[in-house]
C-alpha cells in the first residue's frame, strides 16, 4: 500500500461514518420487550393484559404501556410517525429520551407519536427530570435569542420549552426541545397545560 493510501483510508472511514451518523439515528426510543402475546400489525406492537411494560420517570414514577408504534426502520434528522387511529381519548405524556434523540408521546397508555428531536449543547444543556408544561403558545418568539419558537409547550420558568425547529444534522438548540413543525402542531394540539414531560438524562 503506498504512503498516499495509508494517509487516505482512514479519512475515508471517518467520512463514511459521519455520512451514516448524519442520515440515521438510534431506533425508536421506546424499548419493546420480549413479552408472549405481543400483537403486532402494520402500526402497533400490542401488549396482553398483564404484560404490559412499564416505563420508569427520570422521578420513579412508572408509567405502563399498552401498545408502541411499530417503527421498523432507524428515523433520520427531521423525521417522525403519528398515528392515534382507535387510540381513545386519555391522559397525555410526553418521553424525551435524550441519548436517542428521540420523543414519544403517549395517550391513554398508547404511543401515538414520535420524532427525532434537537437538544441543548454542554454550554446549554437540556434540563432532566419530569416537568409539567406551564403554558402553551401556537406563535412564540424568544426575547432572549430573538428567534421563532412555533407551537410552544413552555416547561421551565427560565424558558426551557418543546417547539417548532428545523431539525437536522448538526443543529442544536439553548436548551429546548426542538421537534418537526408537522409534528410540532400534531403534539401542540394533544397536550395542555400540566400535561408531563419527562426527560431522561443520555447515558441512562
Amino acid at each position: 500500500m503506498s504512503a498516499i493510501a495509508r494517509f487516505a483510508l482512514p479519512i475515508v472511514i471517518v467520512v463514511i461514518g459521519l455520512v451514516l451518523w448524519s442520515n440515521w439515528i438510534a431506533p425508536p426510543m421506546t424499548p419493546k420487550p420480549a413479552v408472549t402475546g405481543v400483537v403486532k400489525d402494520e402500526v402497533r406492537v400490542r401488549y396482553p393484559a398483564g404484560k404490559q411494560p412499564a416505563l420508569t420517570l427520570p422521578n420513579g414514577d412508572r408509567r405502563t404501556v399498552q401498545s408502541l408504534l411499530n417503527i421498523r426502520t432507524r428515523m433520520k434528522f427531521g423525521d417522525f410517525v403519528w398515528n392515534d387511529d382507535g387510540v381513545a381519548p386519555g391522559a397525555v405524556w410526553v418521553r424525551i429520551d435524550l441519548s436517542r434523540q428521540m420523543l414519544s408521546v403517549f395517550r391513554a397508555g398508547q404511543e401515538i407519536g414520535s420524532a427525532v428531536i434537537l437538544y441543548g449543547t454542554d454550554g446549554k444543556p437540556t434540563p432532566t427530570g419530569v416537568f409539567p408544561v406551564l403554558e402553551k403558545a401556537e406563535r412564540h418568539s424568544s426575547n432572549l435569542y430573538d428567534a421563532e419558537m412555533p407551537y410552544m409547550l413552555r416547561l421551565t420558568n427560565d424558558g426551557v420549552a418543546i417547539h417548532a425547529s428545523n431539525v437536522r444534522f448538526g443543529a442544536a438548540t439553548h436548551g429546548c426541545i426542538g421537534v418537526p413543525i408537522e409534528f410540532a402542531r400534531l403534539l401542540f394540539a394533544q397536550v395542555k397545560r400540566g400535561d408531563l414531560v419527562a426527560i431522561v438524562a443520555a447515558g441512562t
